[in-house]
């Protein structure tokens, strides 16, 4: 993020009278075996207690908002886990249960012969207050979205959102509650939700239908729903949206981009479908002629990155924020947080418009060529630039530039590139990496070199009239990939190619994708570091995806070894080969 500009700073304390209200915890305590129970009384900070875990053959745990401590020295017992169990009410299809009234959660683990090994109780509080941040966002009546990792107060926040529709604004609320965690177990509801309605879910696989039924039976205004997991409760949700009704929802996933990404959930940002544009239009974008594009309008109106407990990232129009983040332009959303003594401040972070290479320190000092010498290769001082298209383009095809076809003049300090046809965010993201001293031009006059994709010059002499009339260089790519586009930038810069491959940087490859794309490459790097090149072996990865296959392949190459997809779906997997390729 570049700039943060506040947009105004409340004068009023709107979390002043924030109260934390605790579902009674004697309940909860009481389920726990007697030396457990006891030992928690003795803490000074029960009022923190988050949740406590009780693992057959281990020594039971407390957990606190500033950490874990052991309760005893005495390990837990098959006799102490059906204790609890048998305080606690039937255990749901989703392994978890709770205490009549209350919001407490008891989620059980099992073993393989379906027998509970360990509890983990957590404790559940209502707190008001909490959507002071985005009380206005709430009594616009648009549909919001909430995301964030575990722990940090989604379903709180949800819960406090029902109550403030139904209650104070006067709306038909119904909530869709399948683990019985926004409104409490039993079937008389929480107080924590006010006059909201609560439709609880028989199985979570059923969650979907149920959100139907509750729109065709009761007339809701209002629809909150608690894990919007399956692709059926994102069409569901959709269906709702399209009837008129205000959704209020949760989803797994840190950021909006986690959404885009997600195939099951990103119809609740409107859905992604591939769009093959035009030879101009992608040169105009400086992008690859097939792009992602949203679909539809979203489900959702608005989003929020609920990334600290007070401190939210707020995407007032998901269809703008979608479309930047699908043309590798960075939005830019509030971002609300409470500050010491209660107030609300809202700001406005925004990207770095005049972005630049990072400089090289003094011990890191290359010497760039960055202006093309006057090669006889680009001189036809005696013939029109247009009649020499076909020729300059053949040359530029069959031996494309290195090094040696520059000469170092001006300030030697940065090269700057004009891609054609090569991705524009892999090119930023690979300079950004390794510091290179590179700066993206989209006005070819001010490049010293052009970057194109190879496939992109052939009958396309328009670009290579204009690079040999301005005396420009052509310096082609094979294919638009992070090992190759490397490949390219390193020549350019006369930097030698590490042997062997090195050891990448996982995270700027992938830009943030999920952790199974993470463990993807991972499983990869060690296999050609640890197997392939040091002992001459063949080794074969687990079955993945077809997108995460190819960004092993991607990662393979880097390596310059062989890599071959082979087996049927869903078990279709990698086969990497020893041999260079």
């Amino acid at each position: 993020m570049g700039n943060s500009t506040a947009l105004f700073h409340d004068d009023e304390s709107l979390l002043a009278n924030r109260t934390r209200v605790t579902d009674d915890l004697s309940l909860l305590l009481e389920l726990l075996p007697e030396r457990v129970h006891a030992a928690l009384t003795e803490k000074p900070d029960l009022g923190d207690l988050l949740e406590v875990v009780l693992d057959l053959g281990r020594l039971p745990e407390a957990r606190f908002s500033q950490g874990a401590e052991y309760l005893g020295d005495e390990v837990i017992t098959a006799e102490d886990l059906d204790y609890a169990v048998g305080k606690v009410g039937e255990f749901s299809g989703d392994n978890r249960a709770g205490i009549e009234r209350t919001l407490h959660r008891i989620s059980a683990i099992r073993n393989r012969h379906n027998k509970i090994i360990g509890l983990t109780c957590r404790v559940g509080r209502a707190i008001y207050g909490t959507i002071a941040m985005i009380r206005d966002l709430v009594e616009a009546g648009q549909s919001i979205l909430m995301l964030g990792r575990p722990g940090v107060g989604k379903t709180t926040a949800l819960r406090e959102i029902a109550r403030v529709l139904a209650d104070d604004l006067s709306k038909r609320v119904v909530i869709i509650d399948t683990s019985n965690e926004i409104a409490g177990d039993g079937d008389i509801p929480h107080p924590a939700i006010g006059r909201a309605r609560r439709m609880q879910v028989a199985r979570p696989e059923l969650q979907h239908q149920v959100m139907i039924e509750a729109v065709e039976n009761h007339m809701p205004e209002v629809i909150v729903i608690d894990e919007i997991g399956t692709e059926l409760e994102a069409i569901a949700a959709r269906t709702i949206a399209e009837r008129g009704v205000m959704l209020v929802g949760t989803a797994h996933g840190n950021q909006l981009v986690n959404l885009i990404k997600n195939p099951t959930l990103s119809d609740l940002i409107g859905g992604i479908q591939s769009v093959t544009l035009g030879d101009e239009e992608a040169r105009r974008r400086g992008s690859q002629k097939s792009v992602l594009e949203r679909k539809a309008p979203p489900t959702f109106q608005v989003a929020i990155e609920m990334q600290e407990r007070y401190r939210w990232v707020v995407h007032e129009d998901v269809a703008a924020g979608v479309d930047l983040i699908l043309r590798d332009r960075q939005p830019t959303p509030q971002v609300r947080t409470v500050s010491d003594s209660g107030k609300v401040i809202i700001t406005r972070e925004f990207p770095d418009s005049d972005w630049k290479p990072t400089v090289l320190s003094p011990r890191r000092q290359l010497s760039i060529p960055p202006v093309p010498s006057m090669n006889a290769r680009f001189r036809k001082e005696d013939k029109g630039f247009m009649k020499e298209d076909n020729s300059f383009m053949e040359q530029v095809m069959a031996e494309p530039m290195s090094a040696a076809d520059f000469t170092l003049t001006g300030d030697g300090t940065t090269l700057n590139i004009y891609p054609y046809g090569v991705s524009r965010n892999d090119l930023e993201q690979i300079i950004r990496h390794y510091s290179f001293p590179v700066h993206l031009t989209k006005d070819i006059d001010d490049a010293d070199v052009v970057l194109a994709l190879r496939t992109h010059l052939r009958d396309k002499a328009k670009i290579c009239a204009v690079a040999q009339n301005r005396q420009i260089p052509i310096h082609t790519v094979k294919t638009n990939s992070v090992p190759y586009i490397t490949r390219a930038l390193r020549r350019l810069l006369q930097i030698d190619e590490p042997a062997g491959g090195e050891n990448l940087d996982l995270n700027m490859l992938l830009n943030g994708d999920s952790e199974d794309e993470l463990e993807a490459l991972e499983e990869a790097r060690l296999a050609v570091e640890q197997i392939v090149i040091p002992k001459g072996q063949t080794v074969e990865l687990l079955p993945r995806s077809p997108n995460i296959r190819r960004m092993q392949h991607e990662l393979i190459e880097h390596y310059q070894l062989r890599s071959k997809s082979f087996g049927d779906e869903p078990n279709r997997r990698l086969r990497i080969y020893p041999e260079r390729a």
